[in-house]
This record gives structure tokens, C-alpha cells and sequence, in this order.
């Protein structure tokens, strides 16, 4: 067992008896919000691991089977002739562990073995998340170069206000989404990495928007019967939080995109390429019900202009309780994606992924 492991464990036993209560201002007293507390808690090994491959005498294995995580142990594990799955998160996000959770909490609860390695940008240091942190779990792109892998993920990021270029981590990006057109089986561009791939394969711009596009919107499916989209229903709804915007017109003159999902209110939602090598997400599914909450009081705080997060508190009070509406969605569609989009559509040898063609599902 690593180094990096044994402190793993660690701080999951230290964390597995802590929740974290529900923001100031929540009207939730006595409820647990569900991000991370100081120490790392159980999403940590859920996302190195997931189902969790552990020691079956290990205490935590009760604890974590309580928290409904599918945990699988190494003399189950051993008994399976497969290869796990691998799969990279590039963690754009400044807090990265509640990103890591957020992706963690919607991944985990899958039969399917899947190892996950993450990364953070090598020309940026990031200012809000530990070094320590950063140094025992997170890579760079270098150490991964030569690797290929079922899936991946690139997370948002708060830059969407400056021209793509301007970010300073721009061409390190570039560099990582040309190697997973390649080296990825399939990967997910999440909302400000969605406006970021879009525009680099494709052309497609950006727009800035006149106010925040901030609350939980409903979206309509265009293509219903796609894998990705199996045992959704005609309406759900998704979080959304951005400054910018894409526009529909400008992704129909691209003949390789497919607009899947769309929104009245909050415009486009998911487009995908190469029948789903790329599918590009410009909402947070993701989002723990507390996520859009947080972000309000934050702006508030700052004296930012923000409206009330949209169909998100009962009757628009943020002193009410949140209505969570996004959630079935959200679990869903990443479950499915993992399933249709990397399980059955990634080669047994990683190695073919490098001559892949576009994906049938």
C-alpha cells in the first residue's frame, strides 16, 4: 500500500463520522451540506477506486456501505476478469475538492470498476487548495502523456469573462484537448471547458451576457432516443451559473456538432462530435443542492450584482428551502454516459484507443 494511500485512509476514518452543517443563511438547521469539511473525506477514495477496491477487513468498508457507496473489496475484485476503467478529471475549479466531490458523488455508484487519476494545470498554481493536496493526489500532464483512457472529464472554470487566449493557462489546455481527441475514448467538456473545446475544434464563439444566466432552468431533449439520453423524461432541469453564453446558430453551421439538449431560457445545453468522443456540456449537473446557494450569499457578500438563483428556493425566498430538481437528471445521464460512452465503447486494449474512429453507441 502507497504512502499516498495510508494517508488516504487516514483522514477518511478521521472524516467518516463529520458532516459539515448547511450555510449560514440556509434556513437548514440540522441539515448536512454536502460538500467536504477540512479533511478529505470519503470521495477522496471513491474517486481513486470507484466501486471501491479496499482491504475487506478495513473498518471504514461498514462505514462507507452505510453512506450507499458501492464498495467492492480486493478478494472480490480479484475474482473479476476485467480491466478497470480509467478515467482522468481535470480539476479547473479553484476549490477543487468540492468539484472532486461534486463528480465523485455522481460517478461512484456503478458496478463498474474505474480508477481515477486527477489533474491540475502545470503553468498555474492554484491559491485555493492546499499544496498538500495537490502534491499527494494530484498529477500534471506530463505523467500522463503516454497513458490512454476511457474517459475523462475537464471541469468549468471562473475565467469565462477573458478572451481564451488571455487565460494563462491557455495554450497548456490546447495541448491537453488536441491529446485526448486521441489518447481519450471519450471526454466531457464541462460549462466554461465546453465554450473552451467548442471554440478550439470548431470556431464557435463566445458571447458575454448582459446578467448572470443563474438558477435551475428546464431543458427539452432534440435527439430523445441517443444512449446518453436513455430513461430521461421529456422535461428536466439543470443548474446553471455563467457570465457567457453560445449561441445555437453559430454550432449549426459546424456539420460535425449535434445539438442534443436545449434549454428556452438558458439556450444550449449539450452538443456532441465524433458520436460522443466529445460531448460538450454547458450546464452543472454536477451542482450539490448547497452549490447555487453558496454562490449567491458569496456575491451578496461581495456586493457583486446577482439575482435570486432562478426556480431554485421555494417561491424565490432564499430564506425558504431549496427545491432540488436536477438530481435523478444528473445521476442519469453521467451513469449512462459512463456505461454507453466508455464501458461499451472503449477497446479492451487501451492502446487501440490511439486509432479509435467515432463512437457508435
Amino acid at each position: 500500500m502507497s504512502s499516498a494511500f495510508k494517508i488516504l485512509l487516514r483522514q477518511l476514518l478521521l472524516a467518516s463520522t463529520q458532516a459539515e452543517p448547511a450555510p449560514s443563511g440556509s434556513g437548514k438547521k440540522g441539515h448536512h451540506f454536502e460538500t467536504p469539511n477540512k479533511n478529505c473525506t470519503f470521495a477522496i477514495l471513491i474517486y481513486l477506486f470507484m466501486p471501491l477496491n479496499i482491504p475487506r477487513n478495513l473498518p471504514a468498508v461498514e462505514a462507507l456501505k452505510k453512506e450507499n457507496i458501492f464498495v467492492m473489496d480486493d478478494l472480490r475484485a480479484s475474482t473479476q476478469d476485467i480491466r478497470p476503467l480509467k478515467l482522468a478529471l481535470l480539476n479547473l475549479m479553484p476549490i477543487k475538492i468540492a468539484t472532486e466531490t461534486d463528480f465523485v458523488r455522481l460517478l461512484s455508484n456503478s458496478p463498474l470498476q474505474v480508477e481515477i487519476d486527477l489533474l491540475k494545470m502545470q503553468s498555474h498554481d492554484s491559491k485555493n487548495t492546499s499544496q498538500e493536496h495537490l502534491a499527494t493526489f494530484y498529477k500534471n500532464f506530463e505523467a500522463i502523456r503516454e497513458t490512454n483512457y476511457d474517459g475523462m472529464i475537464i471541469t468549468g472554470a471562473p475565467v469565462e469573462l477573458l478572451d481564451f487566449e488571455d487565460v494563462n493557462y491557455w495554450d497548456e489546455l490546447v495541448e491537453i484537448m488536441n491529446w485526448a481527441a486521441r489518447h481519450v475514448t471519450s471526454t466531457l467538456y464541462i460549462c466554461w471547458a465546453a465554450q473552451a473545446g467548442l471554440y478550439h475544434f470548431h470556431g464557435v464563439p463566445k458571447y458575454p451576457l448582459d446578467k448572470k444566466k443563474f438558477g435551475v432552468f428546464k431543458h427539452t431533449l432534440n435527439i430523445p432516443n441517443i444512449p446518453l439520453f436513455r430513461g430521461f423524461d421529456d422535461e428536466f432541469y439543470v443548474p446553471h451559473s455563467r457570465h457567457t453564453e453560445i449561441l445555437r446558430e453559430d454550432i449549426l453551421k459546424v456539420p460535425a456538432l449535434n445539438i442534443l439538449s436545449e434549454s428556452p431560457d438558458a439556450g444550449v445545453y449539450i452538443v456532441m462530435s465524433r458520436g460522443g468522443r466529445e460531448i460538450f456540456i454547458t450546464g452543472h449537473s454536477e451542482y450539490s443542492p448547497y452549490t447555487l446557494h453558496t454562490e449567491y450569499l458569496r456575491d451578496v457578500e461581495k456586493k457583486l450584482p446577482i439575482n435570486i438563483p432562478a426556480n431554485y428556493y421555494t417561491d424565490d425566498d432564499p430564506q425558504k428551502e431549496i427545491k432540488v430538481r436536477w438530481r435523478a437528471h444528473a445521476h442519469l445521464m453521467f451513469k449512462n454516459w459512463l456505461n454507453y460512452y466508455v464501458y461499451q465503447s472503449t477497446p479492451y486494449n487501451s492502446k487501440e484507443i490511439e486509432s479509435l474512429g467515432d463512437i457508435h453507441a
